[in-house]
């Protein structure tokens, strides 16, 4: 009878032991499947612009491994247990290539912020001007280098995997990294924008209760009357500064919000799902606020091609009071285009 009941209690722990894997890994499955469906989202609501830059080119890619990564959890879960090419695969290469994704990730935000600002740096100046063909493939490489970088940092170093290895003794489950670039990097805009925020308070004051909604050419419009004689004809950072907040808020206050509440419960996301496409146009959206607030003194000039953002329409158009209705114009007046 002893024997009969010890039988029973291993027989149940090996189920409950070859269960907890297939558990978690069905819930992985889910996780990345959202994803992909949030890029497919994103990448269908964004402006269509012919304007070329880094960070669409590596949002793409981004896409693209995540499919990757959900085509491989897809067939190694089917299978459980194949040989390919000489290479055994298990239910336990899952964790593993997640692993491997998540580091991958995790180390990607800095690299991928300053070629970001780099890129955007030499398009406003106009440095070096690339020709259209010539710019695709300069942008396509240079996506391929900074993957295969990484990739060769994460598999090349030993160190990255002790943390990870020492969690495993202690835990069936499988642990994911957990970025600290990204923290850094989300920590630091949020208090960017709350000093801006601050320091030009009374300008967002005057902005918000002047702004009217009408319609100029069947769109619907948000504009900003003033006096012709007013101090907001000039183009200096301190102007500036109010209306990039409104543009970049008026797209990306819940996202803001989101990134506080985060911050302040320190909630601890797997990079593997904090690198995601809405994050990186998040980024880019502030790192082309920084350029315009930079070169506020060329933004008057009109042969200066302005970098455009695939959610935020950074264009204002600031009209004298004397003008009231837009629709007998045939363009309205640009007392500044920022």
């Amino acid at each position: 009878m002893t024997d009969l009941s010890s039988e029973n209690c291993s027989i149940q722990c090996q189920l409950h032991q070859t269960n907890q894997p297939l558990d978690g890994n069905c819930l992985l499955f889910l996780i990345i499947l959202g994803k992909i469906l949030l890029n497919i989202l994103t990448l269908g609501m964004r402006r269509k612009i012919t304007y070329q830059n880094f960070m669409d080119y590596f949002c793409i890619s981004l896409a693209f491994i995540d499919l990757l990564l959900l085509v491989n959890i897809s067939i190694i879960s089917y299978f459980r247990d194949f040989v390919l090419l000489g290479i055994r695969f298990t239910k336990y290469h899952i964790c593993l290539f997640t692993q491997i994704i998540s580091f991958t990730y995790g180390f990607l935000h800095y690299p991928v912020f300053l070629i970001a600002c780099i890129d955007y740096y030499l398009n406003f100046s106009k440095t070096a001007k690339l020709p259209f063909k010539c710019q695709k493939l300069f942008y396509f490489f240079t996506v391929i280098s900074i993957w295969i970088s990484v990739f060769v940092y994460v598999l090349g170093d030993p160190s990255i995997y002790q943390n990870q290895k020492a969690q495993n003794v202690y835990s069936y489950q499988c642990p994911f990294y957990i970025s600290i670039q990204s923290y850094w990097l989300s920590f630091s805009m949020v208090m960017i924008l709350f000093v801006a925020f601050i320091t030009s308070w009374s300008e967002l004051t005057t902005l918000v209760q002047a702004i009217r909604i009408t319609s100029y050419m069947n769109e619907t419009i948000l504009y900003f009357p003033f006096s012709s004689h007013s101090s907001y004809t000039r183009s200096s950072k301190k102007t500036l500064l109010p209306k990039l907040i409104i543009c970049f808020l008026g797209t990306w206050l819940p996202f803001v919000l989101l990134q506080v509440i985060i911050l302040l419960l320190e909630v601890q996301i797997p990079a593997y799902i904090e690198m995601n496409i809405p994050w990186l146009y998040f980024v880019n959206s502030f790192l082309i606020a920084a350029v315009y607030w930079f070169n506020c003194h060329k933004l008057n000039l009109r042969d200066i091609a302005l970098p455009v953002d695939p959610f935020v329409n950074w264009k204002c158009c600031f009209i004298p009071l004397a003008i009231h209705n837009l629709e007998h114009i045939e363009k309205p007046i640009s007392i500044m285009i920022c």
